[in-house]
């Protein structure tokens, strides 16, 4: 049994029973608000796993609702239920911050889908984001040999990602040359101590956006990252 905990927000008291109900048997916690202004006042004083917003609302639409919580909650998944079917509604949902798109008339089994696949994405991405360390104003996830910055993500070399991570583990303090050079490249010949000083160079430009993070060369000695 699932304790996800749901918000709907729809205005036809039949339906929202209707969904209510079954997803409680399902195993949800459901909170039910039968306009947009109740809507975002349990949203603000409640904590909630996904959002599922009918768009015709009294007092402030689906559409509105979800620009309103996107303000002050980026991540929370939005689904919007609507007999709204035009393409221009459809992207106006998406660019309002709504992450899937229901259209009335629907089964059950259909939003039972469409509610586990938001889950689902976004425990993935709860992970992945658990799995990523803090440099400065950047996210680095060694496994996924990613480096994100605000809402820009460049993917590494496996090779700039384990010299990242190596610079990582000795932040603050002297990463040694020959060490480095014998833990990535497994020898410290001349040719790969300049190779690694071109993976330095581009390091420091993808982290460059960040003045508080900086590459230092420890002259003769090896690399410090400051972050």
């Amino acid at each position: 049994m699932t304790n996800k905990r749901l918000l709907l927000v729809e205005d036809e008291p039949f339906l929202a029973k209707v969904i209510t109900d079954s997803l409680e048997q399902k195993g949800y916690a459901v909170s039910h608000a039968a306009d947009g202004k109740k809507g975002y006042n349990l949203f603000q004083n409640g904590l909630f796993d996904l959002l599922i917003l009918d768009v015709m609302l009294p007092y402030t639409d689906g559409f509105t609702l979800a620009k309103q919580i996107r303000q002050s909650n980026e991540h929370i998944p939005i689904l919007f239920l609507t007999a709204k079917t035009t393409t221009a509604d459809v992207i106006e949902g998406y660019q309002s911050g709504g992450n899937d798109y229901l259209k009335k008339p629907f089964s059950l089994e259909e939003l039972f889908l469409r509610i586990d696949e938001l889950l689902k994405r976004t425990w993935r991405e709860d992970k992945a984001i658990a799995e990523s360390i803090v440099i400065g104003d950047y996210l680095f996830n060694h496994p996924k040999q990613e480096l994100s910055f605000q809402d820009n993500t460049i993917q590494l070399s496996h090779r700039e990602a384990e010299l990242l991570w190596l610079l990582y583990k000795n932040k603050n303090h002297l990463t040694e040359r020959k060490m480095a050079l014998l833990s990535l490249w497994g020898d410290d010949s001349f040719f790969n101590t300049r190779t690694m000083d071109v993976f330095i160079t581009r390091l420091r430009k993808h982290l460059q956006n960040d003045e508080k993070v900086q590459i230092i060369n420890v002259r003769g000695m090896g690399y410090k990252l400051i972050c």
